[in-house]
């Protein structure tokens, strides 16, 4: 008796194993598309967030045109005059910037030595620490796994070493995950 109730538990847990991230997934893209869908109030599913991916590429367009720059420069220098919505709007402009912009920050991944025994992985995030009067250190950025934050430390050259046949995408699933995530090599 005792053995089929330990089957269904472990029927159970691999159930559990599976649905859980899929019951997840579909549920934070759900609730991604119905934010994105009512920011523009339109009766018909789906129009709402057609139109909001259609002004985000109009305003992106917009941008890249030589006459528009200047208002761009103007409205962010407006921006920066404002103290704390300075912080924020750089703050997340730098963010996006590094994930999507030209300058992407996290395609460096590297291995850190901190001990003897131990490392951690991380991303160069600034290679020129001149203005610190450092350029013998390299600011890295670290993620915590399971969660949207990390940590950024000021490393000497010599301990940090290019990660090659990896991408730096696998790099921050490994690292988000936990170390969960398999490093797959390219």
């Amino acid at each position: 008796m005792a053995f089929t109730y330990r089957r269904i538990f472990s029927y159970f847990l691999r159930g559990l194993l599976f649905l859980t991230p899929l019951a997840v997934t579909v549920y934070v893209v759900y609730a991604i598309f119905i934010f994105l869908d009512n920011l523009i109030p339109v009766p018909i599913p789906g129009i709402g967030i057609l139109m909001v991916l259609a002004l985000i590429t109009f305003v992106g367009y917009f941008a890249s045109l030589f006459f528009a720059k200047p208002f761009f420069d103007w409205f962010e220098r407006g921006v920066f005059k404002i103290p704390l919505v300075n912080l924020l709007y750089t703050s997340i402009k730098d963010l996006m910037g590094a994930f999507v912009g030209d300058k992407k920050k996290f395609s460096a991944p590297v291995i850190v030595e901190i001990s003897d025994s131990m490392a951690r992985l991380g991303f160069i995030t600034q290679e020129d620490l001149n203005i610190i009067e450092r350029p013998d250190l390299v600011a890295v950025y670290f993620p915590h796994s399971y969660n949207v934050s990390g940590n950024v430390f000021l490393v000497k050259r010599e301990k940090v070493k290019s990660l090659t046949g990896v991408k730096s995408s696998d790099v921050m699933k490994f690292m988000v995950s936990g170390g969960v995530s398999p490093l797959l090599e390219h």
